[in-house]
């Protein structure tokens, strides 16, 4: 099910950069490549009063071409692309343990490292089913 979560996430990520980020539950991430892409949109697209006034959908994304120069457009590309491999290999879990808590009490998931809720029979952040730890009991004399 991980590679689909990941496939998922690049996916969305390419949609919207940030967005793939948001299912796996990564939110400064999220925010940061979402508000990365957003500042690039206003600072290399041309002002929204002029893509406004054409009449179209087709023309409007003509204008944007047009008026977009190619260092522009890498650069856009470049945030897509990079947030999508990210979000990838982040849902995949690579680098290990990398949105694990820094909390060294309790449970951790043997899947992706985060802390666990003891209630629980599964992990809430990567849905890996966890075996109950059934207590060893000591044979009486």
């Amino acid at each position: 099910m991980t590679w689909l979560r990941a496939l998922a996430a690049a996916g969305l990520s390419v949609l919207l950069p940030g967005a793939g980020h948001v299912l796996i539950r990564d939110w400064m991430r999220a925010l940061a490549f979402g508000g990365v892409f957003v500042a690039a949109l206003a600072i290399f697209l041309p002002p929204t009063e002029q893509i406004a006034a054409v009449g179209s959908v087709s023309d409007g994304m003509t204008l944007v071409t047009e008026e977009t120069d190619t260092i522009s457009q890498f650069v856009l590309s470049f945030i897509v692309l990079f947030a999508a491999i990210d979000a990838t290999f982040r849902a995949m879990g690579f680098p290990p343990n990398s949105n694990a808590g820094d909390d060294a009490d309790g449970p951790s998931c043997p899947q992706c490292g985060k802390p666990l809720d003891e209630d629980l029979t599964f992990c809430h952040w990567c849905t890996t089913r966890l075996e109950p730890i059934e207590d060893e009991e000591e044979p009486t004399p």
